[in-house]
Parts: structure tokens; sequence; C-alpha cells
């Protein structure tokens, strides 16, 4: 049967829509303790002091640690080093001990029988801070930044853009603000580590994304050896990026643990998510094109400052390092160079959020591009053509490298899908409805955006797969399963190897003791490098199972054939031997084995890659804006995509539609603001708008295989992040577009207010 490229339904699907998943929150053992973080109140300052006496005193409590009772150097690493940041000065201690420098810092625990007493315990810890000016503006250091506090500087760039702008037949300038926004996942944070006194072990339920690094990361730090922690796999409801890091807590809650000799349990809620979890995306760009006289461009500058927040955390300068090396995009340009400063800031620590870096730097450069066509008296649409790498300059290699790999774009039609976008957008009537006067103060518009992505970063990602006596296939995967269907394409691509039933497929993701070197799933990997590995494991698997059949049937491996879970010889289907039987035989008494040959049915493999593949796609939008009330609704949405090849084309789609989805929150809703005090305003769902249902258009999804990846056995690219890369530039252009803007819109989101601001520039409601 034909597996591979099918669109089967997910097999988590049962179980989380009958209510059978296992969150976080869901697990539970006798004699647990439970723990209470005490956050700063203060945006910076220091600790004058911090009294934890009568949190002691309190009924039902076990015990109350500050800064003190902990090691010293207790500090939360980086995983993600970029070459030339020296970032630990900048690295945030698991509590803080001397000065405050975010709302929401964590300064105490207090841990006992009962979450209600311990928030109640959590409420007598005394706190005494000499607050101090918050620094809360990063945009200062383009003008100012000998007096804001960089934690690095960066540039990715090649060739002379001083000589392409002194060329120029003319050049276009834009500023472009992105506003601070981060994943909301379904379910917020929560740990739960559970001590095995005798054995000196610690299981933790809880730790999603990058288990095994985790959990060497916690060995380390507690001075244990990795193999008496085991970190169990549990369902998300979405990690977005956000959620899985190492954060204090992933610290604090198995020490305590170990401490009390008791089970200990913290779940945070939605206001301490909102304030502690990793924040994102915040950038301000000065971004400039050279064009010579016929709109080529001849060379792009960016001058980037990201607010990064009181600290750097796991993710170092990854996030705007990826700004800065993909942002010449899909487009031929012969010089660029791009300059990043990241700033500290007394705001919650920065880290990663779907397509990361790209979101930021796609709506910079696509909304520069369609303020130059206009300025270039040049269609949006054909001056992208006329400046997109072709086929034929494929591979394509840029001397910049990101996340520690030489960037080279592997394969691709860029001027095809764009064709193709335009026909489609043309074929349902966007133009038309973009096109339309509504009247009463309604405007609409059109916005267009390109994008490249990348994807299946490495180096490794390890896959057991088993068959046992049963006939059932095991896949032990390093994965994760977020919610993002690994699950189902991990079952599909052993299927399709072992030419089995998916039904018959079991995958455990994100288990350490099942699969202990795994690297995780995270920047798009899961497909590309885990899905790789199984690929290999279950081939050798197939290979294996042919030549034990041969020894049962005292035939030629040669004439055997693998179909329908069992094997076969060619020409004579009546002659066969299922995987269950293959397995049965395979077993250590077996007469079938040789002498020192390994018992079982199963292998391991590694899949090692050393560049990344790099998906691309179009994202087209219609948008009607109230010039009167500023409301902007995003009326139809397009989104083409090539994948390379689509494991289960269903799951490549939803996870577009679902990125489309965040991809509007961050253009139109959300965002974490301050006041001049550094408190944050945005800590429940009334300030910190999430879209919803009513809010999200009927999406359009143009799903391209006509360009498999070179890269990895499968031919598969990413499709993870895809969905929101270009949301924010396409929704930013039809605002342009609607409201005949001759520059910029500035910032984004784009709220009601800043709208307003837009339209009344333009003339009023008219």
């Amino acid at each position: 049967m034909t597996v591979i490229g099918t669109r089967l339904p997910r097999q988590e699907d049962p179980r989380l829509l009958r209510g059978r998943g296992r969150f976080g929150d869901d697990v539970n053992v006798p004699g647990q303790l439970h723990a209470r973080i005490v956050r700063s109140p203060s945006a910076h300052g220091q600790i004058r002091e911090l009294d934890i006496s009568e949190a002691r005193k309190a009924p039902g409590i076990a015990v109350v640690v500050a800064a003190g009772d902990l090691p010293e150097g207790m500090v939360i690493p980086v995983r993600l080093a970029i070459a030339g940041a020296d970032l630990s000065a900048f690295l945030q201690p698991v509590l803080a001990g001397g000065i405050v420098r975010y709302v929401g810092e964590p300064l105490a625990v207090v841990v006992g029988e009962d979450p209600y007493a311990c928030e109640d315990a959590a409420e007598l810890v005394e706190i005494d801070i000499a607050d101090q000016p918050p620094v809360l503006d990063a945009s200062g250091a383009f003008d100012h930044g000998d007096q804001q506090h960089t934690a690095a500087e960066l540039t990715r760039g090649y060739g002379n853009t001083d000589a392409a702008f002194a060329a120029a037949a003319q050049v276009v300038r834009i500023e472009l603000a992105i506003g601070r926004h981060s994943g909301v996942p379904l379910e917020p944070r929560c740990l739960l580590a559970v001590p095995e006194p005798d054995r000196g072990a610690l299981a933790i339920f809880g730790m999603t994304k990058v288990p095994v690094w985790n959990r060497d990361l916690l060995a380390d730090l507690l001075g244990m050896d990795e193999t008496l922690i085991r970190v169990h796999a549990i369902d998300a409801g979405g990690g977005f990026g956000v959620r899985g890091e190492f954060y204090p807590e992933d610290l604090l809650i198995p020490w305590l643990a170990m401490k009390t000799g008791r089970p200990v349990k913290w779940a945070e809620d939605r206001a301490e998510h909102l304030m502690a979890v990793n924040h994102s995306r915040q950038q301000y760009h000065r971004i400039a094109a050279a064009f010579d006289a016929d709109g080529r461009i001849l060379g792009l500058t960016d001058d980037i400052i990201q607010d990064n927040g009181a600290y750097c955390r796991t993710h170092g300068v990854a996030v705007p390092e990826l700004t800065a090396a993909m942002l010449p995009g899909p487009y031929r340009v012969p010089a660029y160079r791009g300059r990043v400063r990241v700033v500290l800031t007394n705001k919650t620590p920065c880290g990663t959020y779907r397509a990361p870096g790209r979101f930021e730097g796609t709506a910079a450069r696509e909304h520069l591009l369609d303020v130059a066509a206009t300025q270039l008296g040049i269609d949006p649409v054909a001056l992208r053509e006329r400046n997109l790498l072709t086929r034929a300059e494929m591979p394509h290699e840029r001397p910049i490298s990101t996340l520690g790999t030489d960037l080279v774009l592997d394969t691709g039609d860029y001027p095809a899908l764009l064709a193709a976008a335009v026909e489609k957008t043309g074929r349902l009537g966007y133009r038309a409805q973009a096109g339309a006067r509504p009247g009463n103060g309604r405007r609409r518009g059109f916005g267009l955006a390109m994008f490249v992505e990348k994807s299946g970063l490495g180096p490794q990602e390890t896959a057991d797969v088993t068959v046992s006596r049963s006939g059932a296939v095991h896949v032990y995967s390093g994965g994760t399963s977020m919610g993002q269907g690994i699950e189902t394409v991990l079952a599909q691509i052993a299927a399709d190897a072992l030419g089995a039933d998916p039904r018959s497929v079991r995958v455990t993701a994100g288990d350490t003791a099942a699969q202990p070197f795994g690297a995780g799933s995270w920047a798009s990997r899961s497909t590309v490098v885990g899905g790789s590995a199984v690929h290999q494991a279950a081939a050798a698997v197939r290979e294996r199972a042919i030549e034990l059949a041969a020894r049962i049937l005292e035939a030629s491996a040669e004439d055997l054939d693998l179909t329908d879970g069992a094997v076969c010889v060619r020409g004579d289907p009546g002659v066969r031997l299922t995987l269950a039987e293959i397995a049965r035989a395979a077993v250590p008494a077996s007469r079938h084995l040789r002498q020192g040959e390994p018992a079982g049915l199963s292998a391991r493999r590694r899949f090692e890659v050393s560049h990344m593949t790099y998906p691309y796609g179009v994202h087209a939008a219609v948008v009607e804006v109230d010039t009167g009330t500023g409301r902007v609704r995003v009326l139809r949405y397009l989104v083409a995509y090539e994948v390379g090849r689509a494991i289960n084309p269903m799951l490549v789609e939803g996870q577009l539609r679902g990125g489309v989805a965040q991809g509007i929150g961050g253009a139109l809703f959300e965002e974490f603001r301050y006041d001049e005090a550094g408190q944050p305003q945005a800590i429940t769902f009334i300030e910190y708008r999430l879209p919803t249902a009513a809010e999200i258009p009927p999406v359009d999804v143009l799903l391209c295989q006509d360009a498999p990846s070179p890269g990895n056995p499968l031919g598969v690219m990413g499709a993870g992040e895809g969905g929101i890369n270009a949301v924010g530039a396409a929704v930013a252009n039809a605002v342009r577009d609607a409201l005949g803007l001759a520059g910029g819109v500035g910032q984004l989101p784009l709220t009601p207010a800043r709208v307003c601001a837009l339209a009344q520039a333009t003339g009023g409601d008219s």
C-alpha cells in the first residue's frame, strides 16, 4: 500500500479527542508536594531584604528556599551558542540574589502539601527592593549605542555594499518595529520531579522539545549520572519554541525533589506564563535597498536592534543571528550587510517563537520591497519576479553561516511558485475582492510576500525501530510530540519502509529511557532529520527481516520482497512469513540465529546532516480596514508552500493554517506592553489579545512538491514554520495598499490606534 504521501488520520487524535491525553498537569503521584515561585514585583533594583521566615512557619509548608540556599554559581547556560558571542556575563541565575532585572524574575520557592497553602505562604515572603530606573526602550541603541547595555553585536554579509549603494539609480529606506509577543500553548509549563532515594534516581514529567539535552544539563547541575534521570514523554498542547527550553524552574523543581526526598510538582498559571516564559520578536529595523534603473537589487543593508529582555537564556543570540543571516531571502542580492545589536532591557528575557528571526526579517524585507515598488513605479509582483533567484542558480551558496552551518539554498524554483500563487489568487478572486469599495470609511487592500524558511537543523537524530513478537512495529524517536503530528508522520515513514500497515506502528517520542540519544523537536527538524533516522532504521529492519526469512524459507534473499507486513517469494505469494513470525524466529534461543548474532528484529540508526534544507513560500492577503475605528479584518488568505515531499499532506496543510492563525495574532493583536516602571501590562487574555476563530479567515493552501530536498533520503523539507513566516509582511503590505500609503506602516502589530493614525495621515476616512 502507498503510505508516504497519504492523507491518513492522526494517530494522536483518538486519545486527545476522547480526553485521554496525558498532559503535564494530568500527572500526579502519591505523596507529592507542590511548589509556588515567588517572583520579583520590580523591574530593576537591588534586593535589600528577602525575608522568608514567616513563610516557613506557615501551615503545611515543607521548605522555602532563596538564592542563598542553592549551590553557588547556578545559572542557565546557552544551548545554541553562536561563535564569537560570549554571553557568560548575561546568563540568568536560577534565583536572583542581589539585583532583580525584570518583573517576574524568580526570587524564592515555597514548597508544601497543598498548592493553595503554598500560594498563601508565598504572600508572606517580605520583599524589600531599592528600585532603580528601568531600561525599557532598546531602540535608543540606534543613536545612543554607547548608553545601552549591549550583550552582543553580530554582522552577517558579503560583497561591497558601499559600492552598490554608490552606484544605485535609487535607494529606498524604511524603518519597521516588530512588537514583542510570544507563543501561548494550550497548557502552560508544568513539571513533576519524582525522586527514587534508594537508587539516587529521578523521574521527570513535563520537559518537552529537547528532553535529552535538558536531562544532560540537569544531570550536570545536580552532579548526577545522566542515566539515573528519566524524562517521560507527555502531551504538550503546542510548544511553538517557548515550551520545553530549560528555565530556572527546570532546575529548581528537581533540586527540591532531591532535597526533600519527595515528589515535587509545579504548574504555572497563565499570568505567570505571560510574564515569565520566553518572549520573542521585538526588533527594530532600519533597512535599505539599492536598485539599478531597471529595478534590480544591487545591495541590501539592515541595521537591527534586538530587544532581548533582561538576560540571554538558552537560545543565546540565535534569533537575531537568524534574522541577519536569512534576510536576503529568495532574491538575487549581489551585496549584503546585516548588523545586529542585542540590547538588554528590564523586561522578560526573549527566546524563540515559531519562525524565530524570520517572521521579523521577512516583514522588514518584504515591506521594503512594496515601498520600493511604489517609489520605482513597478508592480510589486513584477519587482519580485525580476529579482528572484531562478532554478538554474540552484544550489545557491551565500558566504554566510547561521546556527553553525553554511547557508546553501539547496533547491527550488522561486519564480514558478510565485507565478502559481499569483494565478491562484486571481482565479479565487483575491484581486477583485481587494478592489471592491465597500464605503462607510472602509477600504480594502491586497498584500503579497515571499520568503525562504530553514528546516532540518542537525547535526543528528537517532531512531530505533523494533518489530515485536506480535508483529507490531515500535519506533523510538528522539523527537517530541507537541501537537505537530510526529507520531503519525514517523509511523507512516516506518510503515512505508517495512511494507506494513501504519496502524500497526507504535511511536514513542520524547522518552529519554527509550531513546537516550535524541536531539529533540525544534527548528522544523522532526520530519527532515528525525524522519530520515526512522527511515534508515526501518530500512535496516527490512533488510534483516528479508535476510532471516531467506534462512527460514531456504530461499535467496534476492527472490524475496516485503509487502503488506510479510516477506513473500516473488511469483509465489503463498510462500510467506509475516513480520510477527520472523520476529519470533529472532528470539535468543532460535536455531535461525548464527553464532554470536544479536537477537531481535530491530535496528538503531543515526542520521547526520551538515546543512539545513530551505523550503520557501508565498503569502497573500486581502484585508478590509475601517478607517474610523482602526479595525483590520483579514478577509482572505493564501499560503503557497514548497515542501519537497509531503509525508502526510493533510498534516502539512494543518501546520500551515495554524501558523497563519498565530501570524495574524502577531500582525494585528498580540503585544506585550510595559508601563514606565517596567510593569507588564498584558498578563491576562483581556490585555494580551489572541485571535479567535472570528478573526481567522478561510486559508487557501497551495501545497507544492516540485523541489525535493537533495539533503535527505526522503526529499522532505520542514513545514512547521512556513505558515507564520510571512504573515506580518503580507498583512502589513495589504494594509498599506488599502490606505494608499507612500511609505511603510512603521510598526507591528497594526492595532486600531496605529491604524487610525496611519489613516489620518492619508486624509481621514474618505
